[in-house]
Formats: structure tokens, sequence, C-alpha cells
């Protein structure tokens, strides 16, 4: 900011993916904010899940929630290159919100120089607009083989000279191990500025770590900051360890006995769209090779390459299993899996390389064609128009949500003002829309119209907004970490 002072920092690193780094962040945004103008920054996200900024940049999804938390719009300047893998090891290459480029890891790496400009110029653009930039590491911090390539760890806390806490997760196992082997590991000059360490996702009474503590703390010379419970959250999941955990389960904290099935298709993107029907149905994740059952909705997701997923769906027999299933329960389609939905798909060699028609499952009358290497970015608020049972009580209210895919569908019957298309009983319904099923009408109105086909009763849920998310995410962090000893690590900095 422009009022003399230096923009301080403080660096989040873990010892390994899934350690708890993101949730951390959030926590940290929400409380640090009441003191501070509060940024976070991931310079490198590789992330199944984004989100679409108000001017229409992709970026990670948990730097957007940790930006809500901080009380902050979101920008492309918070996570300035995004990778989200497509597959056969590549990856599309997001830089500032835009498409880059399709690379190969290798390719990528290439390019590494260009991207170091690329998380340099974002970090001064946030540090001339906020007193705080809370960092997120990637992965484990002490990947040696990267040290040389790596912009998100060794290159942000080099570039920075930030002060840094690293997280360990001990429920996965060897957590004073992992964090005294980060620490040793790591060059000189970055293990220096750890100034605290994190164990989280403890389940039980902290008092029998404390042995264990205070060895870790005489063998390193640095504080445990505190130990964070395991703890079941109400925001988006970030990346693909979420989905790998979800693979096959179902989670049986829905209120409602009604069971959506939702495929897990091997390019799956954006699972995050489900995650809110979690707390009010039963949902469980079908690979392609099993059997779909008797559920009571099924649901094809977005994917990062809609034709292959298509082929693979046909190769499996999938789409038989979903097709005998039109009339009888609802169907619904997102984004690349509404595309799959429809009579046909032209792609011109932007998806798969060649320039051919696909037969897509026929149940709904449309048609899709892939013309040019551009993404339709854009946040939307529509008007349910679609008839049929399931929307007929919703008709006229409005439905938030954002666009993230390429080409361009043709249908006449809409669901969401020009967007969407529902067949003629209204019960295969697809859309663009992500974050559709985060609007609590339409999870309601989907719900009820299961409970009743099913005879059951329909039990309303308690919403929680996402304000009260944040705040009970950070009350846990406050309660669980030393945080006047993390103000006097943000307070030491020059």
């Amino acid at each position: 900011m422009d009022n003399g002072k230096k923009t301080k920092k403080l660096l989040v690193l873990g010892t390994a993916s899934d350690v708890g780094k993101s949730i951390m962040v959030t926590g940290l945004c929400k409380i640090l904010s009441s003191k501070y103008k509060v940024a976070p920054f991931k310079a490198q996200n590789m992330s199944l899940n984004s989100w679409i900024t108000k001017d229409g940049k992709e970026i990670g999804i948990a730097q957007a929630i940790q930006a809500k938390a901080a009380g902050v719009e979101p920008t492309a300047d918070m996570n300035p290159v995004l990778l989200k893998p497509k597959g056969d090891r590549t990856s599309q290459v997001i830089v500032l919100g835009e498409p880059y480029a399709d690379k190969t890891a290798g390719n990528y790496y290439d390019s590494i120089d260009e991207m170091h400009d690329v998380l340099k110029g974002a970090l001064e653009r946030l540090e001339s607009e906020y007193e705080l930039i809370v960092m997120e590491g990637a992965g484990g911090a002490a990947e040696i083989n990267l040290y040389e390539r790596d912009i998100v760890n060794v290159g942000t806390a080099r570039i920075t000279n930030a002060p840094i806490i690293l997280v360990g997760d001990i429920e996965s196992g060897g957590v004073f191990a992992s964090l005294y082997g980060t620490k040793e590991l790591l060059p000189e000059d970055i293990s220096k500025n750890i100034k605290g360490f994190v164990i989280n996702k403890f389940r039980g009474d902290p008092a029998i770590l404390e042995p264990g503590l205070k060895q870790l703390e005489d063998l390193t010379g640095v504080p445990v900051l505190g130990v964070l419970p395991y703890y079941k959250i109400k925001i988006p999941s970030e990346d693909s360890m979420a989905i790998n955990k979800k693979k096959g389960q179902m989670d049986e904290e829905g209120i409602n006995d009604v069971e959506i099935a939702v495929i897990r298709l091997p390019r799956i993107s954006n699972f995050t769209d489900f995650e809110p029907l979690e707390r009010v149905a039963k949902i469980r994740y079908v690979d392609l090779d099993e059997k779909l059952g008797k559920p009571d909705c099924v649901i094809i997701p977005g994917t990062k390459n809609t034709i292959n997923d298509l082929l693979d769906l046909k190769e499996s027999g999938m789409d038989i299993q979903i097709s005998a299933l039109q009339g009888k329960i609802p169907i619904f389609g997102i984004c690349g899996g509404y595309q799959m939905l429809g009579k046909t798909i032209h792609d011109s060699g932007i998806e798969n390389g060649v320039e051919a028609d696909y037969e897509g499952l026929g149940l709904l009358d449309i048609t899709t064609s892939f013309g040019a290497y551009e993404k339709k970015t854009v946040q939307v608020r529509k008007e349910v128009v679609a008839q049929g049972p399931i929307f007929n009580h919703i008709k006229g209210e409005e439905v938030t949500g954002y666009e993230i895919h390429m080409g361009d569908t043709k249908t006449e019957r809409t669901v969401f003002g020009d967007d969407g298309s529902i067949n003629e009983d209204g019960t295969v319904v697809g859309t663009y829309l992500h974050g559709l099923f985060e609007n609590e009408n339409v999870r309601r109105a989907l719900v009820i119209y299961l409970a009743e086909k099913k005879g059951i009763e329909y039990v309303p849920e308690v919403v929680t907004s996402e304000e009260e998310a944040y705040q009970e995410l950070a009350e846990v962090v406050e309660n669980c970490l030393d945080m006047q000893k993390i103000y006097e690590i943000i307070e030491a900095q020059d």
C-alpha cells in the first residue's frame, strides 16, 4: 500500500500434498483480516477445481475462497499460474487468468523463467494494495529434484524472504519425521526462515503429543505453534486429493435418504459443484467400471476433455447404464457432462487433435461444436425459466454460477435464462453453470422432488452462509494455534 510501510508476508508450506495448507491459510486470512488488509497468494496451483473472478479470469478455487475469507475480491494476481491436468502428462497452463497453452511437464519447465517474471509482477501489484500477503506453497516443500525449477515453494520463499510456517499431517503418520526431514532438506537460506511448525488433523487429546512436540522443538530450535484437530470443513475442496478420498464412498451425512450418483469421469473437473449436495443427500462417486445401481438421480460432471471422457464413458458401457434410467430418475449434466447428453459433438481438432464428429448420449436435443481454442469464463446470474417437475416451484427465481468451458451448444428449450437445455418431461437437464448447487433454491427443488418421488418426507437443511463457515474455521484455528506468536512472526519483518 502507498503508506510508506513495507507489505508484510507470511508463507505456509507443507510436508506433503493435502496436509491442510489451504485450509490453514483460509483460517489465517479470516483472522488476520481484522488487523491487516490481507491478500492470499499461491504462485502456481495445480487443481481440478477453478473459479472465475468478476473480470472473467480463471484461478484456483482455493485462492478465491481465501480472498473471500479475508473480505477482499479475488483477482488473478492471487494465483498467477494455474495448471489444469488434462491427462497424458499434459496440463492446460492458465497465466494471469487466461489460457496460455497446453504443455507437458518438460515443456512447462522450459518456460519457468517466464513464470518467475509472472509471479514477481503479481506480487508487486498485490504489494501496492495490501498490508499483508498470506502465501501458500504446493505439495511437499522439500522436493529436492525441483529446487532449481520450483516457483511455488523454494521460488516464492527466495523471492519474498518471508517467514515460514511448516504444516504436517498427523493423520497420514510420520508427522515428526516429515516436519524434521523437510526442514533439514530445505536449502539453508529457506530453512532458516521456518519460524513455526503446525500439526494438522489430530484426533484425540493433544496432551499425548507433548513429549514429541518438545523433542521436535529441541532438535530443530523451531517452536510448535499448535495442533489443529481433524475438522469437517464446510468450504469447497481444492484439488484431486479430495476427490480421491470420495472415490467409491457414500457420504452418510446427507440429511435426506436419497442417493445421487456422480459419475467419476477420468478427467473430472470442478467436482466442488456437488459438495453442497453432500449436506442434503447421500452422494456416491461412481467409477466408469462400476455398477451404477439404483440411484435416485445421476449427475455427469464437468471434464477437462469432453471427447475423451465421452469415449471412455461409451467404452465402459456406463452410457448404457445412464440411458437405461431415462424417464425413471433425473439425469443432470454439468458443463462437459451437458455436452455429452446431446446428440452430436463436432470437434474441429481443439479437443482431440483431429476434426471429427462424435455421437453423444442423445438424451437432449442439442448439438455442440468445438471451433476454436477459446474458453468462455464468466460469472453469471440467470432466471429459472424451465418447465417441469423439478423447477416448477422455483420458476422465476434467480440462480448464480460461473461458466468455464470451450465449445458452443445449440438448444431451444433452456433452463436458466439463455443457458442449458431440458427434455420434454423435465427430467434430463443440462447446463454450463458451475456452482449450480451452491444455490439453496436449486438444492431444495431437486431434493424435494427426489424425496416426494421416493415417498419419504423431505427434511430441510440448516443453511450455513459462507461467512459463517469462514468464521467457524477461524475460531478453530484461533483456539488451537498460538496466534500471539504468529502476530510476532509477522511484525518482526523489517
